[in-house]
């Protein structure tokens, strides 16, 4: 299984991480507040990763994040059409799991635990669990 403890590891996926995350954010129309807390990064910074095109050595913590988030995308592609799959995380949702709020949102207010917790909910929907 893929880890980010190593630093080489991270050395070498933070460029295409970096580039998804980039991605992921443009086709949910995320703000560059929401993406920052996404990332767990100010907004200063993550304003200086957007506009680095060498890329910068993310953390364990913003790999962790970005792997989730992307399995949350693709797992939203396989489960509705494009624009569905892309405007769910920012649509309030009544489930449980997300307390009347967005499925961003609460990924904001819960950090890594609530976007694993997202990823499972969105990889059970699409299982037909």
């Amino acid at each position: 299984p893929q880890g980010f403890a190593s630093e080489a590891e991270r050395n070498r996926l933070s460029l295409v991480a970096l580039k998804a995350f980039r991605r992921l954010v443009a086709a949910w129309g995320l703000t560059g507040q929401q993406s920052a807390a996404l990332l767990g990064v100010s907004i200063s910074t993550w304003e200086r990763l957007k506009a680095d095109e060498r890329g910068k050595s993310l953390s364990q913590d913003q790999m962790t994040r970005i792997s989730a988030l992307t399995g949350i995308y693709k797992g939203l592609h396989l489960l509705f059409a494009d624009q569905m799959a892309d405007r769910w995380p920012s649509l309030v949702n009544r489930a449980p799991l997300f307390a009347g709020s967005s499925p961003v949102e609460s990924m904001i207010q819960g950090g890594i635990p609530q976007m694993l917790d997202v990823r499972r909910y969105v990889d059970a929907v699409r299982g037909g669990l």
